[in-house]
């Protein structure tokens, strides 16, 4: 009942709203996508993307990057505990070994298992905007793409700032951090530290996260020199994460770190981009948390990857070109050692026909893997300007996924892995529509995804281990709809997916595959308040194939006192019922009050 009131609070503060007083519209159409081998702003782009801004961030009820992601449609968080200590991410019903993660464009997928994605997730305070590209994008990325990626754009140093916070509430959660931001002449730098940290909302479920990211950007006289490092550290207790719910006692470490260094420079009509960058991946797993004797994973894996990609302005169009070249390694107490080295080539062209108001862009990648050989996805991009704020779009294109060393090797007593297993494949294509406007923005898309071979843990009986196997086929088909609308010193977002599974032929009980979020409904109104305040309710309404549908009631009211910035942040304000995976209660409700000081 206390947080009811919460929310009852929270509703009558938003309704004192001044209209002299508004939020700044979203402008995309200047926003080059930072994922895109071809430079081309929002508006001009032929995919599906959604692009969630520094303000939004900002604004967001979330303090992480697993929470901000729930509250955008066709995008599947699946949590287990607070602060996003552990989580898997899903795009469009697909797994979320097919989701791939770019800091900065740098791919920094785990060849071990997609469980590990998010632990690269950056703190939110050194994000400037979020790329989401959704459907086939293996053609652009690779064959972690198989349903979509991610890119994480980092902030650009302007001047200098000293940020630090200190945040506290429910489950005995405390969050410190610091930010400090360098222009010099000849150089800027960017530094954040933070520690996350909870006593738990039940039994076993505390958690002491760190982070520590540094980027630094040399001017030199031809091109700069961007330099990215970073450094998560994660150490919870993991209730019923990963086995049956009855195992309460489970551990886990882990700690991922990502070192990179690129630059981008142009040459008459050519405009080159090239990276090296070291990612790497610990995760310490204890069956009984005081017992390590009894059960023990650790599994260290490296990539170490050469990338150089570039692009000309030609008479016919624009053409795109890739290539990287990447070394993979695992050393595992379960799994094993193992070494793969990959290799990615892309080329893709732009045609603008009639005046630019028709786009088209062909391309493929070659992808050969030192054990699993070769592979092609073509693929094509088509786009119809129905004037400047309004274009039809559509795309094509094939996609796969080899297997992650978990699914071919992993062994415990409730999971077997299969080194027999065959990479995914699908065929995958949309069909589009979006108006962009300062004040209104709609969005309506159609997918549908033919998957071979997909990938899953099955078993016959409830009492079998689950092992990993190549399925028949799924076919996938959806429906995206979007939308923002500001008034007046309000914004007014929405989002709706639906997403049907049809699966062949699938006798044994599914894992993952048959957990698809089938309708999933977002409502967010942002509004200013009295003086410099502002706030932000979220509604969220899921329902999956497996479970009962729920709805969780999230908000922040954010306002300036002084040099001092103070924040409440209520979530599960309802105080719902729910698992969003492996039958792991969701936190009940919680409140976090937060100080923020910034001097600039």
């Amino acid at each position: 009942m206390k947080y009811c009131r919460v929310y009852v609070l929270l509703c009558c503060l938003s309704s004192v709203v001044l209209d002299a007083q508004t939020i700044p519209d979203e402008t995309l159409d200047s926003i080059f996508i930072a994922s895109n081998r071809i430079d081309l702003p929002f508006s001009k782009n032929s995919k599906t993307l959604q692009i969630i801004s520094s303000e939004v961030i900002t604004s967001s009820p979330a303090n992480n990057l697993a929470d901000l992601l729930q509250f955008f449609g066709g995008v599947d968080i699946r949590r287990r505990g607070l602060g996003g200590s552990q989580a898997d991410v899903y795009i469009r019903g697909g797994g979320f070994d097919q989701v791939l993660l770019l800091i900065d464009g740098m791919k920094v997928e785990d060849p071990q298992t997609g469980h590990h994605t998010l632990n690269m997730a950056l703190p939110i305070e050194v994000i400037e905007r979020i790329e989401i590209v959704k459907g086939p994008a293996a053609r652009i990325f690779g064959q972690n793409a198989f349903t979509g990626a991610i890119n994480i754009v980092t902030k650009k140093v302007s001047n200098n700032s000293i940020s630090s916070s200190i945040e506290g509430g429910s489950y005995g959660q405390k969050n410190l951090s610091f930010t400090t931001q360098s222009a010099l002449n000849n150089s800027s730098h960017l530094l954040h530290i933070s520690n996350n940290l909870s006593d738990g909302y039940r039994h076993n479920t505390d958690f002491d996260n760190r982070n520590y990211f540094l980027k630094s950007t040399i001017k030199t006289k031809n091109a700069p020199i961007q330099l990215i490092g970073s450094f998560m550290e994660r150490q919870f207790g993991a209730n019923g994460f990963y086995a049956s719910p009855s195992y309460k006692d489970q551990y886990e470490e882990t700690q991922a770190s990502v070192f990179g260094i690129q630059s981008n420079f142009d040459s008459g009509n050519w405009k080159f981009k090239p990276r090296v960058y070291w990612k790497r991946n610990q995760d310490l797993y204890l069956f009984v948390r005081n017992n390590p004797s009894l059960y023990r994973n650790l599994h260290i894996s490296n990539k170490v990857a050469v990338e150089f990609n570039s692009s000309n302005q030609n008479s016919l169009g624009t053409t795109g070109m890739g290539i990287e070249l990447a070394r993979v390694n695992l050393s595992s107490n379960n799994l094993g050692r193992h070494n793969r080295t990959q290799v990615n080539a892309f080329v893709e062209h732009r045609f603008s026909l009639l005046g630019d108001h028709v786009d088209f862009t062909p391309g493929i990648a070659l992808n050969y893997f030192s054990d699993f050989k070769f592979r092609a996805f073509p693929g094509v991009d088509v786009g119809y300007a129905i004037s400047e704020k309004s274009r039809i779009y559509g795309n094509v294109g094939l996609t796969y996924r080899i297997p992650t060393y978990t699914d071919l090797y992993y062994s415990s007593p409730t999971t077997i892995g299969n080194d027999n297993l065959s990479p995914e494949s699908a065929l995958a294509f949309e069909l589009g529509y979006r108006f962009n406007s300062a004040s209104f923005d709609f969005a309506m898309v159609g997918f549908r995804r033919n998957s071979d071979d997909l990938i899953d843990y099955v078993k016959e009986l409830d009492s079998d281990p689950w092992q990993a196997q190549n399925l028949i086929g799924l076919e996938t088909t959806g429906l995206e709809l979007s939308s923002r609308f500001s008034w007046g010193g309000n914004i007014l977002r929405g989002d709706y997916t639906y997403i049907s599974d049809n699966v062949k032929a699938i006798p044994q009980i599914s894992q993952y595959a048959i957990n698809s979020l089938q309708q999933q409904l977002v409502m967010t109104w942002e509004s200013k308040l009295i003086d410099r305040w502002s706030q932000q309710i979220s509604f969220r309404y899921c329902e999956r194939g497996d479970s009962q549908a729920y709805s969780v009631l999230d908000a922040r009211i954010i306002g300036k006192i002084g040099d001092v910035n103070a924040s409440i942040t209520a979530n599960n304000i309802l105080n719902e019922d729910y698992t969003e995976t492996n039958l792991v209660p969701a936190p009940k409700g919680s409140i976090i009050f937060g100080l923020n000081y910034f001097i600039d």
